[in-house]
């Protein structure tokens, strides 16, 4: 299991939130093909929310578990019946997406280069 910092974790579930589940876990369990596709789409996508349908907590608290255990990867987040998992790619891509410890200011969209207003 990938561990990561209370800092990542932040900036890996502000990235989740606007991302729908790519992979569900049914009613069947936590399958030999199910943990295949997790893992093609986390090499895809490094962060990646799985939907689970199963209302037992522990099961699910039990599936987070497993998953990161088997794939390498680091759980961010378990609300609901949603589990957020990321797992580093290739250097290349985890320059580009690897979560930031410190983030740069955001500069306004609106900059006044002076001169006057007509």
């Amino acid at each position: 299991m990938l561990d990561i910092t209370t800092d990542q974790r932040r900036a890996l579930r502000a990235r989740a939130h606007a991302l729908n589940p790519v992979v569900a876990i049914s009613q069947n369990g936590l399958s030999e093909s199910v943990l295949q596709e997790i893992s093609a789409s986390l090499e895809s996508h490094e962060l990646i929310k799985i939907r689970v349908f199963n209302d037992d907590r522990t099961v699910r608290e039990q599936y987070l578990a497993t998953i990161c255990e088997q794939l390498g990867a680091a759980p961010v987040q378990h609300i609901g019946k949603l589990l957020v998992v990321w797992r580093p790619g290739t250097e290349s891509k985890s320059a580009k997406n690897a979560p930031h410890r410190h983030a740069e200011p955001r500069r306004s969209k609106r900059s006044f280069q002076g001169g006057t207003r007509s």
